[in-house]
Order: C-alpha cells, then structure tokens, then sequence
C-alpha cells in the first residue's frame, strides 16, 4: 500500500495461481502376485491438500467428519465415520481417520454454544484434530460466566471442550505506523481493484464508512473508507486518492518484500506468516477455521484462528502463505513476546463481499 511518497515495500496486494495436484502412484502386480495394499499416501504441498480435502469432503459428504494438513509429514489427513469411507479416502492418497463425532453432530454443538454460551472473551470452531469443538475462554472469562460455560459444555456429552488462554481477546487496534485516521493507527491488508480503480482492504473495527486515511499520523489523506463492516465480519475497503501507488507485495521488514499473486483459504496445520505495523513479521501455524469469536464489542464468525501472535495496531494487516493472500488481522490474546491466539478475516469473504479482486 503506497502513496507515491511511501517506499514500494510496505504494503501489499495479489492475484491468480495455484498448485498443481501430487497424484500417488500405483504399483500394477501380477496376476499371480500378492495383491498389494493401499497406495502410500501422497505428499502434498498445502494448497493440492486443500484442493484435494474439497474434493473428497464433497464426494464423501455425511461420510465425511472434516480435514486437516499434516506440515510436518506434508500429508492430508481426512476424518470419517466409517472403514467404507475410510477405504476411499486411502484410494485417492490421503490418509484416512475414522473418528467418533460427525459434523452434524459438531455443527450442532456449535449452534447450542451460540444459543446458550455467547460470552464476551470466548470463541469457537470444529477441530478436525480433536474431533470436538474447542471452545477458548480467555482471562476474562471467570465467576458465573466460567460456570455457565463449563455447564454448556458438559451439556454436549464430549463433543466439545474447553481451553483457557490468556490476556483479553480484543481487536488489536492503537494508534501508530502503516495507515491512520482519527488518532488511531491500523494496518494495510492487501492492495485490490473494483471497477479498475486501486483500493486497500484492512480491519472493519479500524474504521467506519467515510473516515479518511493517511499514511502518516496527521498526514495528507491517501484513501477514503466506502464500506466497513464489524461485528459479525471484520473487514473495510479504502479508496485510493488520485496517483496513489499501489505494488503488488507484502512488506517484510527487512528491506525485501514477498510478492502476493492469488487469494486463497487457510487450511487447518498450514504454515502461515503475518506482516503488520507493530509487531512486523511472525510466523505460526492455522489451528481452526470458521472460528466464531465473541469481543467485547460483539461476536464475528468465520474467522481463521491461528498461533500466530499480534498486537495493537497490527490490525488490518497481511496474512499470507507464500504468495497468497489468506486474511487480515482481527484481534486475538497475549503478545509476540509471550505469544498468543490471533484471529483473521478471510481475504476471499472480503473480496466477494465488495466485489473486488486480487491483482
């Protein structure tokens, strides 16, 4: 994100590409030799498992119980709820789990979560990995409110569970670096185009319809915010002013930058790096997806959850694996000195939502 004055490195945008698809392969036999065993499963990079989770969750349907990416073995790992489905999902070269819970029955256990246990300082999503909804509750979260919660759970018979972290879920946004309006300061997501003109997208909750930004505190304006939306989402779209720059990369605060060609979805176990105002870069891992988070100011839903850490003022800013866009920062727990639990809008809702693009 760049006016003119501002050095081509310090903000970001992207736009189309994609992995192929890792195939595994097939070992024929004779017809007098022992017949072989399932295919090993394939090694994959992060966005051929996504595509491959998408093809199978869709073909395996309510046989299906979600899906993850193992980094570390750079494997697909696909949950179902029973041998026959388990059979299938081996055939195609992920690795099969058959495990308790379906989504059904998660996704039911989130709408009671939301019906009965909508607290301030608490989130939710389905984890593949545990085959439960994990509830996080942060410090804030004690005395009668604690006790509610620990009934609603223990309601749902095993299909959730609950974890405490610490600090104040919040949105992380103060007043500093990157893009400011109003005495507050925010950070640039990702540099987009509606119509053919250049415009930015950032956090919802670091501005309202009309506010106007600069790219220094009190600084001449270089975009207007045309729509913002918080609670419920978290994401803005800022108009450039006339003759604004607008380079397709992320600053990583080291002098070079990572160039972003695509927007694309997270996937749970994903390596992901974030850039924002404050803190610059760090790095961590997508633990849970379509996470609803309940702040203070109100709940958002579908929003990645990560390990990630983050502070005030790097709301708004680049989430990103390589060179596609995954979010913007919303808000979270703790800090990059103890870490933390950050949370992000994804960038492919954002676009949809203003009809804007990548690129």
């Amino acid at each position: 994100m760049k006016h003119r004055r501002i050095s081509r490195h310090r903000i970001a945008i992207a736009g189309a590409g994609i992995a192929a698809l890792v195939a595994g392969a097939f070992t024929l036999n004779s017809a007098n030799a022992t017949p072989a065993g399932p295919a090993a499963p394939a090694t994959l990079s992060a966005a051929s498992a996504d595509k491959l989770a998408g093809t199978l969750l869709s073909e395996l349907g309510d046989g299906a119980a979600g899906s993850y990416y193992d980094a570390k073995e750079r494997k697909l790992v696909v949950n179902v709820v029973d041998e026959a489905a388990a059979d299938g999902v081996r055939e195609r070269g992920a690795v099969a789990r058959v495990v308790e819970h379906t989504l059904a029955e998660l996704k039911s256990a989130r709408a009671t979560l939301k019906a009965e246990a909508t607290i301030p300082g608490t989130s939710w999503s389905v984890d593949p990995v545990t085959n439960k909804v994990v509830v996080t509750a942060d410090s804030t979260v004690k005395g009668a409110k604690l006790e509610k919660l620990t009934e609603v759970v223990d309601g749902l018979g095993g299909r959730a569970a609950v974890e405490r972290v610490a600090g104040e879920f919040r949105p992380f946004a103060a007043g500093g670096d990157a893009i400011h309006s109003g005495g507050g300061r925010c950070s640039l997501g990702f540099n987009v185009v509606k119509g053919g003109e250049p415009y930015f997208i950032t956090a919802g909750h670091c501005g309202s319809q009309g506010s106007t930004w600069s790219d220094s505190a009190g600084g001449a304006a270089i975009g207007t915010m045309e729509q913002s939306s918080f609670p419920g989402n978290d994401y803005a779209l800022v108009k450039y002013a006339s003759g604004a720059d607008h380079p397709s990369a992320v600053n990583l605060y080291n002098g070079s930058t990572q160039q972003i060609t695509r927007a694309g979805d997270a996937t749970v176990g994903q390596q992901v790096q974030r850039s924002g105002s404050t803190t610059q870069v760090h790095g961590g891992e997508v633990t849970g997806l379509n996470e609803t988070v309940n702040y203070q100011e109100g709940s958002v839903s579908g929003l990645i959850k990560t390990t990630v850490c983050a502070e005030p003022g790097d709301s708004g800013g680049s989430l990103f694996a390589g060179s596609t866009a995954l979010g913007l920062t919303s808000g979270g727990s703790g800090d990059c000195s103890s870490g933390g639990t950050t949370f992000f809008q994804p960038v492919p809702e954002a676009l949809s939502a203003f009809g804007a693009s990548i690129g």
